[in-house]
């Protein structure tokens, strides 16, 4: 199997997720290509081939113009998974790509079974091997869902590639997204709600371990989307990514949305009822107990030290 791995550059800046492609690569047991409009300043550090066009001739984003380049590359290269991140890149041209190539399209990969690309179905509860009928296929990964045993290395062999096209995008910058609220990032010590914690009124026990521990709390995508918390203490792929000296989940089952936000904090403790919990992967002490019971006892103990 051929796979080519559409790495991504932001800002004059190739991005980490070059590495997440790769690993996902290597679980597919397959060669891997990668396509990159960037520079040669910023290149991926392994071994592989890699396609580059000149980001200040191409632009940055350039929808149409970087679909025909990958398209140009599918055609001489005959991949069998052309791979994005899950990012706004991945969730924008992977579609287009998809449609020029007529393939099948796989999105939010979390897991490989035995060659079979898993996405997460019913709010992450449950997983769904997806079989791919068509000859070539498109997917994205769901960000820190993949990850190389070691550390990458290498220098790749370029091939500059251009395409005699104007596209009908003007890229004219980014702009940064208002910050409003708590900024998660800087505290050092963060308690998250998850979905355990049954009702609103419980978040407050939640705010209450945060406070005796000299921090912030967060959430879970679930308790946000159900209004049980503001959106800027959300923690995950779709809201702030963390790496606090000790991060407290309670009652948050794991998904793998809410640990790539997460999972670099130095000190991970989690509390659930379910000692099977995905949490459990990445925790450094799992605690199995009723958060309810258990929540209220530690922060009394806290308090009074």
């Amino acid at each position: 199997m051929k796979l080519l791995l559409i790495a991504e550059y932001r800002d004059g800046q190739l991005l980490a997720g070059w590495s997440e492609l790769l690993a996902f690569s290597r679980e597919m047991g397959g060669e891997s290509v990668f396509f990159l409009v960037g520079s040669e300043e910023h290149l991926p550090t392994c071994d592989e081939k890699l396609y580059l066009a000149d980001s200040s001739a191409c632009g940055e984003y350039n929808p149409d113009l970087h679909k025909k380049l990958i398209v140009d590359i599918v055609n001489k290269e005959q991949p069998d998974m052309v791979v994005f991140s899950h990012s706004s890149y991945g969730w924008d041209l992977a579609p287009r790509v998809a449609f020029a190539l007529g393939a099948s399209q796989v999105s939010e990969v979390v897991d490989v079974s035995d060659g079979v690309p898993v996405i997460p179905v019913c709010n992450s509860k449950l997983r769904r091997e997806v079989k791919i009928k068509t000859d070539q296929a498109v997917v994205t990964l769901q960000a820190g869902a993949f990850g190389l045993q070691e550390e990458p290395s290498g220098t790749p062999t370029v091939e500059k590639i251009s395409v005699d096209a104007a596209g009908r995008t003007t890229f004219t910058g980014y702009e940064q997204a208002e910050s409003g609220g708590v900024d998660l990032a800087k505290a050092s010590v963060i308690v998250s709600a998850g979905r355990g914690i049954g009702k609103p009124e419980n978040v407050e026990m939640i705010a209450g371990l945060a406070r005796a521990l000299g921090g912030e709390y967060g959430a879970s995508r679930p308790v946000v989307d159900s209004e049980w918390v503001e959106h800027n203490r959300q923690v995950g792929t779709t809201g702030q990514t963390v790496a606090p000296k000790l991060y407290v989940a309670c009652g948050i089952s794991g998904a793998i949305q809410h640990l790539a936000g997460m999972k670099k904090s130095e000190f991970i403790v989690a509390v659930n009822t379910d000692k099977d919990a995905p949490v459990g992967e990445v925790a450094d002490v799992l605690v199995v107990a009723d958060l309810k019971q258990f929540v209220p006892v530690l922060t009394e103990k806290i308090e009074s030290l």
